[in-house]
C-alpha cells in the first residue's frame, strides 16, 4: 500500500515495525453461512482493494487505490445483483469505507481526505490536516471518529471528530507524543462511551466517553484493525507471524488484552466479529476463523492464487456472506486488486 506497504514502509515493516496500515473492517452480522464454499470474484483488478464494508449482502462497498492513469481511486459498489465503479472526481489512495444503513457513507484516504456520499453524490469535507485518514468509524452520523497518520506510518498520528457538518476538528486531548513517532490505523467502538484506536508498536488509545487515554498492552507489535461484537474486542496485526488480541466488551479499559493467535497465521491486517464468530486476514491471502472454540486457519483453497499479494479487508454481511479484498499493497504500484467472497456466488465486476 502506498503508505503502510509503501517501498519506505515496508523497509521498516523488514525491521520488525510492520509500518503503516490502513485496514479495514467495519462490519456486521448474526448468522453464519450454511456453504463453505470460497470464490474468488474478481481475480486481477486494475488497483488494490484496500477496504470492504456494507450494510446487507446488497449494499457491499469496497474502495481501493488511485491506479488508474488519472481516473481517480476505485470505489465499488454492489446492489446484490451487479457492481458499479463510482467516479468520486478526486484523486489519491482511499483507505477506508464506512457508513449507515440509511446513509451517509464515508470514504477516508490521503491528503487528509473524507468524502461523504449522499443522495448519489460525493463531496469532499473539512479536514484539519493533510495526514493519511487509514480508519473511520462512528456510533451515528453525527458521532464519528477518523484516526490516521504520515505515509509509512513512522509520525504524524492524529485522532479526528465530526459531530455533525461538513467539517472534522482535531481532538481536544489527543497524546502530542504520538504525532512525533507514531501513526493510528484504525478506530472501532462498541458505544459512544467505549471507543479503541490503535496503531503502530502497539499503541491503543481509549474513549470513555469524556477523556481519551493512552493503554498499555504490553506488547511492541502494530496493530492494523480492531473490531468488536457484542461479547468482545478484537485486534490484529504482527508481520510474519500473525497477531490476533482479544478483551471482553464487560473488562475495565486498564485491563489485559489476551493473545488469540492460531499457530502458524501470518501477518494479519484485517478483522470482522458477529456474535456468531469473525474472521481476520492478512498476508499472502491468508484467512483465519473464529467459532465457539477459538481462531483456527481457514482453508479456503484459494492460497495458491495469492502469488504475492496480500488480504487487507474483512467483512461479514448480516446474511453470514464473508467479502474479503486486497491485492499488491506490500510494494507500489498498488494494483492487481481481488475480491473473494464466501456463501451465494457473487457476479464479477464488469469492465
Amino acid at each position: 500500500m502506498k503508505d503502510w506497504w509503501s517501498a519506505g514502509a515496508l523497509a521498516a515493516l523488514l525491521l520488525g515495525s510492520f509500518g503503516s496500515a490502513a485496514l479495514l473492517c467495519a462490519c456486521g452480522g448474526t448468522q453464519e453461512v450454511s456453504s463453505p464454499a470460497w470464490q474468488i470474484v474478481e481475480p486481477h483488478l486494475d488497483s488494490a482493494l484496500l477496504s470492504v464494508w456494507g450494510t446487507s449482502a446488497s449494499d457491499v462497498w469496497a474502495a481501493g487505490s488511485d491506479a488508474r492513469d488519472g481516473q481517480g481511486p476505485l470505489v465499488l459498489h454492489f446492489d446484490g445483483a451487479s457492481w458499479q465503479r463510482l467516479p468520486t472526481g478526486q484523486n489519491g489512495d482511499l483507505w477506508w469505507a464506512f457508513g449507515f444503513e440509511s446513509g451517509p457513507v464515508f470514504l477516508g484516504g490521503v491528503g487528509g481526505t473524507i468524502l461523504r456520499y449522499r443522495d448519489g453524490s460525493f463531496t469532499r469535507m473539512q479536514t484539519p490536516g493533510t495526514g493519511t485518514v487509514f480508519g473511520i468509524w462512528g456510533s451515528a452520523a453525527d458521532d464519528l471518529w477518523a484516526v490516521g497518520g504520515a505515509p509509512g506510518g513512522a509520525q504524524g498520528a492524529f485522532a479526528w471528530r465530526n459531530t455533525g457538518g461538513d467539517s472534522w476538528q482535531p481532538v481536544a486531548d489527543f497524546p502530542a507524543e504520538l504525532a512525533a513517532r507514531d501513526a493510528l490505523w484504525k478506530v472501532f467502538g462498541h458505544g459512544p462511551d467505549d471507543v479503541w484506536l490503535v496503531g503502530t508498536g502497539g499503541k491503543v488509545l481509549h474513549w470513555d466517553g469524556s477523556a481519551l487515554k493512552e493503554t498499555f498492552i504490553g506488547i511492541a507489535e502494530s496493530l492494523f484493525t480492531v473490531h468488536a461484537n457484542s461479547q468482545r474486542f478484537a485486534a490484529v496485526g504482527g508481520f510474519g507471524s500473525g497477531l490476533i488480541l482479544e478483551r471482553d466488551i464487560s473488562a475495565p479499559a486498564d485491563a489485559p488484552w489476551e493473545t488469540q493467535s492460531p499457530q502458524g497465521s501470518q501477518g494479519l491486517v484485517g478483522v470482522c466479529l458477529t456474535d456468531q464468530g469473525g474472521y481476520a486476514v492478512g498476508q499472502f491471502g491468508y484467512i483465519a476463523r473464529r467459532d465457539a472454540t477459538g481462531w483456527r486457519t481457514e482453508d479456503t483453497g484459494l492460497l495458491p492464487d495469492a502469488d504475492n499479494r496480500s488480504l487487507h479487508s474483512v467483512w461479514i454481511d448480516p446474511d453470514g456472506g464473508v467479502w474479503a479484498v486486497g491485492g499488491q499493497v506490500v510494494v507500489e504500484p498498488l494494483v492487481d486488486g481481488w475480491l473473494l467472497h464466501r456463501g451465494a456466488t457473487v457476479p464479477p465486476v464488469e469492465p
